[in-house]
C-alpha cells in the first residue's frame, strides 16, 4: 500500500482525519468548554449510539473502579432506577439521532440532571427550550471520526465532576501522539502494526477481550463493518471458554483476534495462555494485540487509535471507500 492507494479509495480523506487525531485529542482538552459540576449524583448514564454510544462505553471502563454506579444506554429505554440523583449525558455527533432524543426527553421528565453533547441539530434545540446543560461540538468527518473531539471536550467538561485525573487524560494524549508516528500515511511500511493486522485479516475477524476493554473491541468490531465493509463478531475471553470455544473444533474462515492488557486479572492471564495454546495444538493462525502500560484511559485510546486505523487500511486493501455507510442511511431514512 502507498499513499496513492489511500487518495484513490479513500474519496473524502478520513484517514487525513485519523492522522490529525492526537491534535484534535489536544486542541479539545485546552479548549474553552465550560467544564460543570454535580452536586449528590450517585448514578450516572451514559446515552448514544454508533460512535458516541462508543464513547460512553470507555467512561464506563475509565469509572469501573470508582464507587460511581454506570449504565450505558444504546436504545430507547432509561434504566428503571433513574431519578433526580441520576446524571444522564446524552451524545449525538450529528444532534438528530432518534434514539439520543428519545432518551434525551425521558431523562428530562424523569426530573434528572442532564448534560448533551452534540454539533447542533434537534438535540441543541431541544436543549436549549428547556434549558437543558449543552456543548457544542464540531464534527471531524464523520461521528466514527470525530470521536477524539468528543470524548478529550467530554473530559474537559466532566473530569472534575467524575473525579477523572488531569495527567491521565494528559499522558493519554501523550500517547496518542507517540503512536500516531507508528501508524499513520507518514508509515506505510511493515513497520506500520495497523497495517500489519489489516494485510492479516482476510476473512471473519473474532475479537476476543477482557474485562475492561469491552469498548475496545465492540469499537473495533463497529469500525470494521462502518469502514471495511466486513462481518466482525466480538466475544468475553472468558465467557468464550464456556461456550464459544467449542465452534474452533471445526474448519472455520473466522480469524481470532486477542487484545490483551497489560494488567489483565492473573486468572485472565492464565487464560490467555490456555487459548493461545489450545490453537497452537490446532493450527490456528491467531494474532495479539497488547495494551501499553498507564492508566486505563491511555490504555483504551492507544487500542482504539491502532485498531480504527486498522479499519481504514483493510478498507482500501479491498478498494473500498470507508467513508460511506448506505445500509445506515437506508435505515435512518425509514425511522422516525
Amino acid at each position: 500500500m502507498n499513499l496513492l492507494d489511500l487518495e484513490k479509495y479513500d474519496l473524502q480523506k478520513m484517514y487525513k482525519i485519523y492522522d490529525k487525531w492526537p491534535e484534535i485529542a489536544r486542541e479539545s482538552f485546552e479548549s474553552n468548554q465550560e467544564p460543570v459540576d454535580f452536586d449528590g449524583i450517585d448514578h450516572i448514564v451514559f446515552a448514544g449510539m454508533g460512535g458516541s454510544g462508543a464513547i460512553g462505553d470507555i467512561f464506563s471502563a475509565i469509572l469501573s473502579k470508582t464507587k460511581i454506579h454506570v449504565n450505558v444506554v444504546k436504545g430507547y429505554l432509561l434504566p428503571t432506577t433513574v431519578d433526580s440523583n441520576t446524571l444522564v449525558v446524552v451524545v449525538s455527533v450529528s444532534g438528530n439521532t432518534v434514539e439520543a432524543l428519545t432518551v434525551l426527553d425521558s431523562a428530562y421528565k424523569r426530573k434528572s440532571k442532564i448534560i448533551a453533547f452534540s454539533s447542533g441539530g434537534k438535540m441543541l434545540e431541544y436543549c436549549t427550550k428547556n434549558k437543558i446543560k449543552h456543548r457544542l461540538v464540531p464534527q471531524h468527518h464523520s461521528p466514527r471520526a470525530s470521536f477524539t473531539s468528543y470524548l478529550y471536550t467530554m473530559l474537559k467538561v466532566l473530569h472534575s465532576a467524575l473525579e477523572i485525573k488531569q495527567q491521565d487524560i494528559l499522558e493519554s494524549i501523550t500517547e496518542l501522539e507517540n503512536i500516531s508516528k507508528k501508524i499513520g500515511s507518514s508509515n506505510l511500511t511493515e513497520n506500520n502494526p495497523s497495517l500489519n493486522l489489516a494485510e492479516w485479516i482476510t476473512d471473519i475477524p473474532m475479537i476476543y477481550y477482557p474485562f475492561g476493554l469491552q469498548s475496545v473491541a465492540t469499537r473495533f468490531k463497529n469500525v470494521l463493518q462502518e469502514n471495511a465493509k466486513i462481518h466482525a463478531i466480538a466475544e468475553d475471553v472468558v465467557e468464550a471458554c464456556h461456550n464459544g470455544i467449542v465452534s474452533w473444533e471445526r474448519k472455520s474462515n473466522i480469524k481470532p483476534i486477542l487484545i490483551q492488557g497489560k494488567d489483565d486479572h492473573i486468572k485472565t492471564k492464565e487464560r490467555w495462555n490456555i487459548i493461545k495454546e489450545y490453537f497452537h495444538q490446532n493450527k490456528i493462525d491467531y494474532r495479539e494485540i497488547t495494551s501499553i502500560e498507564g492508566s486505563i484511559l491511555s490504555k483504551i485510546i492507544n487500542l482504539v487509535y491502532i485498531l480504527d486505523y486498522c479499519s481504514i487500511y483493510k478498507a482500501i486493501l479491498t478498494e473500498t471507500d470507508p467513508t460511506p455507510v448506505k445500509s445506515i442511511d437506508f435505515i435512518k431514512n425509514r425511522t422516525s
